[in-house]
Protein backbone atom coordinates (compact mmCIF):
# COMPACT_ATOMS: atom_id res chain seq x y z
CA UNK A 1 0.00 0.00 0.00
CA UNK A 2 1.50 3.27 -1.03
CA UNK A 3 1.23 6.63 1.18
CA UNK A 4 0.43 9.65 -0.53
CA UNK A 5 1.65 13.06 1.59
CA UNK A 6 -1.08 15.82 2.42
CA UNK A 7 -1.51 18.35 -0.65
CA UNK A 8 0.28 21.55 0.35
CA UNK A 9 -3.28 23.56 1.20
CA UNK A 10 -0.95 26.40 1.69
CA UNK A 11 0.53 26.53 -2.26
CA UNK A 12 -2.94 25.69 -3.50
CA UNK A 13 -4.70 28.26 -1.76
CA UNK A 14 -5.96 30.95 -3.78
CA UNK A 15 -4.09 34.16 -3.41
CA UNK A 16 -5.25 36.64 -1.39
CA UNK A 17 -4.91 40.73 -1.30
CA UNK A 18 -2.87 41.17 2.03
CA UNK A 19 -3.77 44.85 3.49
CA UNK A 20 0.23 46.16 4.42
CA UNK A 21 -0.39 47.50 8.31
CA UNK A 22 2.36 50.06 8.82
CA UNK A 23 4.87 49.15 12.22
CA UNK A 24 3.93 51.34 15.26
CA UNK A 25 5.96 53.07 16.75
CA UNK A 26 4.77 54.55 19.79
CA UNK A 27 8.59 56.25 21.35
CA UNK A 28 9.15 58.00 18.45
CA UNK A 29 5.68 60.20 18.13
CA UNK A 30 6.51 60.68 22.14
CA UNK A 31 9.99 61.92 21.20
CA UNK A 32 8.78 64.07 18.35
CA UNK A 33 5.94 65.57 21.14
CA UNK A 34 8.27 66.24 23.47
CA UNK A 35 11.28 68.20 20.85
CA UNK A 36 8.09 70.21 19.22
CA UNK A 37 6.60 70.95 22.90
CA UNK A 38 10.39 71.91 23.86
CA UNK A 39 10.63 74.10 20.76
CA UNK A 40 7.21 76.06 21.08
CA UNK A 41 7.66 76.91 24.78
CA UNK A 42 11.40 78.22 23.88
CA UNK A 43 9.45 80.36 20.81
CA UNK A 44 6.89 81.29 23.26
CA UNK A 45 9.49 82.44 25.47
CA UNK A 46 11.48 84.35 22.84
CA UNK A 47 8.03 86.16 21.61
CA UNK A 48 6.54 86.87 24.67
CA UNK A 49 9.55 88.35 27.05
CA UNK A 50 8.69 91.68 27.85
CA UNK A 51 12.65 92.10 27.96
CA UNK A 52 13.57 91.41 24.81
CA UNK A 53 12.52 93.79 22.01
CA UNK A 54 12.66 92.30 18.59
CA UNK A 55 12.54 95.77 16.98
CA UNK A 56 15.77 96.78 18.53
CA UNK A 57 17.31 93.42 17.07
CA UNK A 58 16.02 94.44 13.69
CA UNK A 59 17.50 98.41 14.41
CA UNK A 60 21.21 96.63 15.51
CA UNK A 61 20.98 93.87 12.71
CA UNK A 62 20.47 97.64 10.27
CA UNK A 63 22.83 99.76 11.99
CA UNK A 64 25.80 101.18 9.48
CA UNK A 65 28.37 99.76 11.74
CA UNK A 66 27.19 96.04 12.01
CA UNK A 67 26.83 96.36 8.15
CA UNK A 68 30.28 97.76 7.74
CA UNK A 69 31.20 95.02 9.84
CA UNK A 70 29.71 92.28 8.80
CA UNK A 71 31.22 93.80 5.48
CA UNK A 72 34.48 93.08 6.82
CA UNK A 73 34.10 89.63 7.91
CA UNK A 74 32.81 88.59 4.13
CA UNK A 75 35.65 89.79 2.98
CA UNK A 76 38.20 88.10 5.69
CA UNK A 77 36.21 85.23 5.07
CA UNK A 78 37.03 85.21 0.83
CA UNK A 79 40.43 86.09 1.24
CA UNK A 80 41.62 83.69 4.12
CA UNK A 81 40.04 80.63 2.32
CA UNK A 82 41.44 81.98 -0.82
CA UNK A 83 44.91 82.06 0.87
CA UNK A 84 43.74 78.55 2.64
CA UNK A 85 43.09 76.91 -0.50
CA UNK A 86 45.87 77.59 -2.67
CA UNK A 87 48.30 77.15 0.18
CA UNK A 88 46.94 73.92 1.44
CA UNK A 89 47.25 72.96 -2.70
CA UNK A 90 51.34 73.88 -2.41
CA UNK A 91 51.73 72.46 1.17
CA UNK A 92 49.79 68.83 -0.06
CA UNK A 93 52.09 68.48 -3.48
CA UNK A 94 55.20 69.62 -1.10
CA UNK A 95 54.13 66.60 1.04
CA UNK A 96 53.44 64.09 -1.13
CA UNK A 97 57.07 65.06 -2.65
CA UNK A 98 59.96 62.64 -3.16
CA UNK A 99 62.28 65.98 -2.03
CA UNK A 100 62.81 65.42 1.75
CA UNK A 101 63.72 69.29 2.48
CA UNK A 102 60.57 69.92 0.41
CA UNK A 103 58.42 67.39 2.40
CA UNK A 104 59.98 68.07 5.59
CA UNK A 105 59.67 71.89 5.28
CA UNK A 106 55.61 71.48 4.53
CA UNK A 107 55.39 69.02 7.75
CA UNK A 108 57.13 71.94 9.91
CA UNK A 109 54.84 74.16 8.75
CA UNK A 110 51.69 72.32 8.88
CA UNK A 111 53.38 71.37 12.70
CA UNK A 112 53.65 74.78 13.83
CA UNK A 113 50.44 76.37 12.64
CA UNK A 114 48.13 73.50 13.62
CA UNK A 115 49.52 72.88 16.77
CA UNK A 116 49.20 76.79 18.06
CA UNK A 117 45.95 78.61 18.57
CA UNK A 118 44.33 80.36 15.77
CA UNK A 119 44.13 83.28 18.19
CA UNK A 120 47.78 83.51 19.09
CA UNK A 121 48.56 83.38 15.34
CA UNK A 122 46.58 86.86 15.21
CA UNK A 123 48.56 88.32 18.16
CA UNK A 124 51.86 87.54 16.83
CA UNK A 125 51.06 88.72 13.25
CA UNK A 126 49.41 91.98 15.40
CA UNK A 127 52.87 92.77 17.17
CA UNK A 128 55.43 90.74 15.05
CA UNK A 129 56.37 94.28 14.86
CA UNK A 130 58.07 94.40 18.27
CA UNK A 131 61.17 91.93 16.79
CA UNK A 132 60.93 93.36 12.82
CA UNK A 133 60.56 96.85 13.46
CA UNK A 134 61.29 97.08 9.21
CA UNK A 135 60.89 95.27 6.32
CA UNK A 136 63.41 95.03 3.76
CA UNK A 137 64.05 93.70 0.31
CA UNK A 138 67.33 92.83 -1.31
CA UNK A 139 70.08 90.55 -1.88
CA UNK A 140 69.93 87.70 1.09
CA UNK A 141 72.24 88.25 3.41
CA UNK A 142 73.27 91.57 1.69
CA UNK A 143 72.33 94.81 1.13
CA UNK A 144 68.87 95.86 0.90
CA UNK A 145 67.17 97.72 -1.78
CA UNK A 146 64.25 99.17 0.06
CA UNK A 147 62.31 98.85 3.59
CA UNK A 148 58.98 99.66 5.18
CA UNK A 149 57.60 100.02 8.58
CA UNK A 150 55.87 97.17 9.50
CA UNK A 151 53.00 98.57 11.11
CA UNK A 152 52.79 100.39 7.85
CA UNK A 153 53.16 97.29 5.86
CA UNK A 154 50.83 95.08 8.01
CA UNK A 155 47.81 96.75 8.99
CA UNK A 156 45.29 94.99 11.57
CA UNK A 157 43.45 93.76 8.58
CA UNK A 158 46.20 92.97 6.92
CA UNK A 159 47.17 90.29 10.09
CA UNK A 160 43.95 89.12 10.40
CA UNK A 161 43.78 87.88 6.81
CA UNK A 162 47.56 86.40 7.11
CA UNK A 163 46.69 84.82 10.40
CA UNK A 164 43.44 82.90 9.59
CA UNK A 165 44.70 82.59 5.60
CA UNK A 166 48.09 80.88 6.88
CA UNK A 167 46.31 78.30 9.68
CA UNK A 168 43.69 77.60 6.98
CA UNK A 169 46.43 76.49 4.28
CA UNK A 170 47.63 73.93 7.33
CA UNK A 171 44.33 72.45 7.50
CA UNK A 172 43.51 72.59 4.09
CA UNK A 173 47.19 71.04 3.03
CA UNK A 174 46.00 67.72 5.09
CA UNK A 175 42.54 67.22 3.14
CA UNK A 176 44.10 67.92 -0.23
CA UNK A 177 46.39 65.08 0.53
CA UNK A 178 44.03 62.56 1.84
CA UNK A 179 41.72 63.57 -1.55
CA UNK A 180 45.18 62.93 -3.42
CA UNK A 181 45.93 59.51 -1.72
CA UNK A 182 42.34 58.17 -2.57
CA UNK A 183 42.97 58.37 -6.10
CA UNK A 184 44.21 55.11 -7.25
CA UNK A 185 47.67 54.67 -8.29
CA UNK A 186 47.45 53.73 -11.19
CA UNK A 187 45.80 56.86 -12.32
CA UNK A 188 49.40 58.46 -12.75
CA UNK A 189 51.15 55.31 -13.98
CA UNK A 190 48.62 55.44 -17.00
CA UNK A 191 48.97 59.77 -16.85
CA UNK A 192 52.85 58.93 -17.52
CA UNK A 193 52.20 56.40 -20.36
CA UNK A 194 50.40 58.97 -22.34
CA UNK A 195 53.41 61.51 -21.69
CA UNK A 196 51.75 63.55 -18.97
CA UNK A 197 53.69 65.38 -16.69
CA UNK A 198 53.82 65.62 -13.04
CA UNK A 199 52.01 69.15 -13.08
CA UNK A 200 49.84 68.00 -15.74
CA UNK A 201 48.58 65.02 -14.70
CA UNK A 202 48.01 66.42 -10.73
CA UNK A 203 46.08 69.40 -12.63
CA UNK A 204 44.25 67.18 -15.28
CA UNK A 205 44.08 63.64 -13.69
CA UNK A 206 44.58 63.37 -9.86
CA UNK A 207 42.90 66.80 -8.31
CA UNK A 208 39.75 66.20 -10.47
CA UNK A 209 38.94 62.84 -9.00
CA UNK A 210 40.10 63.83 -5.75
CA UNK A 211 37.45 66.63 -5.66
CA UNK A 212 34.74 64.09 -4.73
CA UNK A 213 36.92 64.19 -1.49
CA UNK A 214 38.42 67.72 -0.79
CA UNK A 215 34.97 69.23 -1.25
CA UNK A 216 32.75 67.94 2.14
CA UNK A 217 35.50 68.98 4.50
CA UNK A 218 36.44 72.54 2.22
CA UNK A 219 32.97 73.30 3.04
CA UNK A 220 32.91 73.08 6.70
CA UNK A 221 35.68 74.92 6.75
CA UNK A 222 34.20 77.72 4.68
CA UNK A 223 31.71 77.79 7.13
CA UNK A 224 34.06 77.52 10.33
CA UNK A 225 36.22 80.15 8.78
CA UNK A 226 33.01 82.32 8.75
CA UNK A 227 32.84 82.34 12.26
CA UNK A 228 36.20 81.82 13.23
CA UNK A 229 36.79 85.74 12.13
CA UNK A 230 35.13 87.00 15.30
CA UNK A 231 38.55 86.18 16.72
CA UNK A 232 39.75 89.13 14.94
CA UNK A 233 37.58 91.42 17.72
CA UNK A 234 41.03 90.30 19.69
CA UNK A 235 43.33 92.61 17.93
CA UNK A 236 40.74 95.59 17.63
CA UNK A 237 40.10 94.68 14.07
CA UNK A 238 36.34 96.40 13.68
CA UNK A 239 34.16 93.07 12.09
CA UNK A 240 30.34 91.95 13.04
CA UNK A 241 31.15 90.91 16.69
CA UNK A 242 33.11 93.97 17.32
CA UNK A 243 30.37 96.09 16.22
CA UNK A 244 28.14 94.55 17.92
CA UNK A 245 30.54 94.15 21.60
CA UNK A 246 30.47 98.28 20.83
CA UNK A 247 26.57 99.04 20.13
CA UNK A 248 26.09 97.25 23.56
CA UNK A 249 28.75 98.84 25.71
CA UNK A 250 27.18 102.46 24.06
CA UNK A 251 23.81 101.25 24.73
CA UNK A 252 23.46 98.23 27.48
CA UNK A 253 21.71 95.90 25.25
CA UNK A 254 23.84 92.96 25.50
CA UNK A 255 21.33 90.39 23.89
CA UNK A 256 19.53 91.82 21.52
CA UNK A 257 23.25 92.45 20.19
CA UNK A 258 24.26 89.25 20.69
CA UNK A 259 21.06 87.89 18.94
CA UNK A 260 21.25 90.14 16.25
CA UNK A 261 24.69 89.31 15.34
CA UNK A 262 23.77 85.84 15.48
CA UNK A 263 20.76 86.09 13.28
CA UNK A 264 23.47 87.19 10.24
CA UNK A 265 25.52 84.49 11.22
CA UNK A 266 23.24 82.18 10.95
CA UNK A 267 21.89 83.49 7.66
CA UNK A 268 25.63 83.38 5.55
CA UNK A 269 25.93 79.89 7.50
CA UNK A 270 23.13 78.66 5.83
CA UNK A 271 23.88 80.17 2.83
CA UNK A 272 27.22 78.27 2.51
CA UNK A 273 25.06 75.79 3.55
CA UNK A 274 23.05 75.88 0.29
CA UNK A 275 26.13 76.07 -1.93
CA UNK A 276 28.36 73.72 -0.54
CA UNK A 277 25.14 70.91 -1.12
CA UNK A 278 24.98 71.81 -4.46
CA UNK A 279 28.98 71.71 -5.38
CA UNK A 280 28.82 68.41 -3.97
CA UNK A 281 25.90 67.39 -6.56
CA UNK A 282 28.08 69.03 -8.78
CA UNK A 283 31.31 66.75 -7.89
CA UNK A 284 29.60 63.42 -7.48
CA UNK A 285 28.25 63.02 -10.99
CA UNK A 286 29.91 59.81 -12.11
CA UNK A 287 30.78 58.80 -9.60
CA UNK A 288 27.43 57.27 -8.59
CA UNK A 289 24.56 55.89 -10.34
CA UNK A 290 22.05 58.42 -9.21
CA UNK A 291 22.72 61.97 -7.11
CA UNK A 292 21.25 62.81 -3.73
CA UNK A 293 17.98 64.16 -4.30
CA UNK A 294 17.48 67.87 -3.52
CA UNK A 295 15.17 69.34 -0.57
CA UNK A 296 12.49 70.39 -3.39
CA UNK A 297 12.32 66.75 -4.70
CA UNK A 298 12.64 64.72 -0.95
CA UNK A 299 9.54 67.16 -0.51
CA UNK A 300 7.41 66.38 -3.42
CA UNK A 301 8.57 62.39 -2.81
CA UNK A 302 6.96 63.06 0.50
CA UNK A 303 4.00 64.73 -0.83
CA UNK A 304 3.30 61.34 -3.07
CA UNK A 305 3.94 58.96 -1.04
CA UNK A 306 1.03 60.15 1.59
CA UNK A 307 -1.30 60.24 -1.43
CA UNK A 308 -0.37 57.00 -2.80
CA UNK A 309 -2.68 54.25 -0.75
CA UNK A 310 -0.39 51.60 1.19
CA UNK A 311 -1.64 48.64 -0.03
CA UNK A 312 0.24 45.35 -1.22
CA UNK A 313 -0.92 42.31 -3.42
CA UNK A 314 0.08 38.70 -3.22
CA UNK A 315 0.08 36.61 -6.77
CA UNK A 316 0.62 33.12 -6.86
Amino acid sequence: MKLLAPPDTARNRPSEDIPAVPVRHPGRWAGAAAVVLLGAMFGHAMLTNPRLDWGTVGGIMADPSVLRGLRTTLELTVLAMGIGLVGGVLLAVMRLSRNPILSGASWLFIWVFRGTPVLVQLFVWNFLGALWPTISIGVPFGPSFHSWDYNDLVSLFTAAVLGLGLNEAAYMAEIVRAGILSVDRGQPEAAASLGLTHGQTMRRIILPQAMKVIIPPTGNETISMLKATSLVSAISLVDITRAGQDISSRTFEIIPSLIAVSVWYLLFTSLLTIAQYYVERRYVRGTTHSLPPTPVQRIRTALRARRTPLVTGGSS
